[in-house]
C-alpha cells in the first residue's frame, strides 16, 4: 500500500519512512503543504499522513483543499497539537483519524492498519479467499494451514489483491499502490512477483487462486 507523508520535520521523516517501508508500505514525502497538495491531488494514495504545522500552506487549509476537491483518500493528522478543540477541528474538516506527538510506533501502525480495513469495508485483520489465509496485522499467509513465506514486496502484492479479491487489477494499480514515485524498479519486476506467488500459494494444488486475465490484469479468486 502505498502512504503519502507530508512532514516538515526531516529526522521524524527519515524515522517514519524506513519504519514504514519495513511494513512493506511504498511512501512518498512531502516537506511542505503545497507539494503535500499537489502530489496528493495527483496520485493514488492509500492514506496520507498528515502535519499541521507545515511551511507555504498550513494542514487544515490542505485538508480543506483536498475534501474540497472530491479527494477521498484517508487521512491521518500526525501533530503536536493536542489541545480537544484542535482534534474536533481536524475531524470535523475532513480527517479520519487524529494521533498528537509524542506517539508509539506501534499505535501508528495500528490505527493505518485500521484505516486501510475501513477503506476495504474488511472489520477483522484476517483475510480469508478460500483455503487462503492472510493476516494484515503480523503479515503472516497460509494456505490449508501451511505457513507460506513471503518476501515484504510477495506480501505487498497478495495483499493488494486480496483486499481486491475477484477483481481484476491491472497493471497500472498494482504499480501505483506499491511502488513510490522514486522507486526505479522497472514494471516487468511484477511479473516476477506474480510468478513468485504462483510457485509458493498455487503450486501442487487443485484450484488455483491468482488468475491473469490477459489483455487486462490479474485476480485474487476467491469462492
Amino acid at each position: 500500500m502505498r502512504i503519502l507523508l507530508i512532514e516538515d520535520n526531516k529526522a521524524l521523516v527519515k524515522s517514519l519512512k524506513k519504519g514504514l517501508e519495513e511494513e512493506t508500505f511504498a511512501v512518498d514525502v512531502a516537506y511542505d503543504g503545497e507539494e503535500g497538495l499537489f502530489l496528493a491531488v495527483n496520485n493514488p494514495y492509500d492514506i496520507i499522513i498528515l502535519d499541521l504545522m507545515l511551511p507555504k500552506l498550513d494542514g487544515i487549509t490542505l485538508l480543506r483543499r483536498l475534501r474540497h476537491q472530491k479527494i477521498q483518500t484517508h487521512i491521518l493528522i500526525l501533530t503536536a497539537r493536542d489541545a480537544p478543540e484542535e482534534k474536533v477541528k481536524g475531524l470535523d474538516v475532513g480527517a479520519d483519524d487524529y494521533l498528537t506527538k509524542p506517539f508509539h510506533y506501534d499505535e501508528l501502525l495500528a490505527r493505518l492498519r485500521a484505516l486501510l480495513r475501513r477503506q476495504y469495508q474488511k472489520k477483522e485483520p484476517i483475510l480469508s479467499i478460500g483455503e487462503l489465509k492472510i493476516n494484515t496485522q503480523s503479515h503472516q499467509v497460509w494456505r490449508n494451514a501451511q505457513e507460506i513465506i513471503l518476501q515484504p514486496k510477495e506480501y505487498a502484492v497478495l495483499e493488494y489483491l486480496a483486499y481486491h479479491q475477484n477483481e481484476i487489477v491491472n497493471r497500472t494499480q498494482l504499480w501505483d499502490h506499491l511502488y513510490d514515485w522514486q522507486d526505479e524498479s522497472t514494471s516487468n519486476i511484477l511479473d516476477v512477483y506474480i510468478n513468485h506467488l504462483r510457485n509458493k500459494i498455487d503450486k501442487d494444488t487443485r484450484q488455483k487462486l491468482i488468475l491473469t486475465i490477459r489483455g487486462e490484469g490479474y485476480m485474487l479468486k476467491g469462492d
